[in-house]
């Protein structure tokens, strides 16, 4: 099965980079090396939720969640598996507040 950041990368070049490969780390900024614009931006949106079953809410359009191939991918990892996330905080929490 291929890994979030290989598909997300894949669905980069082949859109907004038009099949050339890019010399871009995962963790490179697309608004800083101009690869996608606000356009580009929602398509990058509409691609995860086709992609992945997940809704992504106006709330979640934010850089943190969206520009980079890293970036993507752990948000897309966050929606896909909440329980998980909340079950790992929830252990972390009761942990740092035992006697």
């Amino acid at each position: 099965m291929p890994r979030i950041e290989d598909e997300l990368r894949h669905f980069v070049i082949d859109n907004f980079m038009y099949g050339r490969e890019g010399n871009f780390s995962d963790d490179d900024s697309f608004l800083d090396m101009g690869v996608i614009d606000s356009t580009g931006m929602l398509e990058l949106v509409g691609f995860i939720e086709n992609k992945y079953g997940i809704t992504v809410e106006d709330i979640d359009l934010i850089p943190e969640n969206l520009d980079s191939i890293s970036r993507v991918a752990q948000f897309v990892n966050r929606k896909i598996r909440p329980g998980e996330s909340r079950a790992a905080m929830g252990i972390r929490f009761q942990a740092a507040h035992t006697d």
